[in-house]
């Protein structure tokens, strides 16, 4: 799941193309299927978004949550295709683009009535 936070005067215009190259940046690098987008975009008034000085109002945060499994220099070629990409495609500066990666346990996931280590029919690899 990812979850998506902004100005919503800034982000609003742009969650949609936002979304899609997030999206294909996680099918380039993790091998993410096309049917496994989970996003949240989070728009917020001005005055509830505190951010680091020499950033502008464009200013985005994008955290990713994952299954731990990834190997950090996947993790470190998906941040980088997403800087690349999300400045390429939208013109967001990557000094206003701030990523986090959160890994938890497969056991710490639930969906479909189970836990991610009890899945065996994932379209996907984990271990990448």
């Amino acid at each position: 799941m990812i979850v998506i936070y902004g100005i919503k005067e800034k982000l609003n215009p742009i969650k949609a193309q936002l979304s899609d190259v997030i999206h294909a940046c996680m099918q380039s690098v993790l091998g993410m299927p096309e049917d496994k987008r989970a996003h949240r975009i989070v728009p917020l008034e001005r005055e509830d978004f505190y951010y680091p000085g020499g950033r502008s109002d464009a200013y985005t945060v994008i955290e990713i949550n994952m299954m731990a499994g990834r190997k950090p220099e996947t993790q470190k070629a998906l941040i980088k295709a997403l800087f690349i990409e999300i400045e390429r495609q939208l013109g967001l500066a990557p000094i206003d683009v701030e990523i986090t990666i959160k890994e938890q346990q497969p056991y710490q996931w639930g969906f479909r009535g189970m836990t991610g280590d009890e899945a065996k029919d994932l379209k996907y690899k984990v271990n990448v």
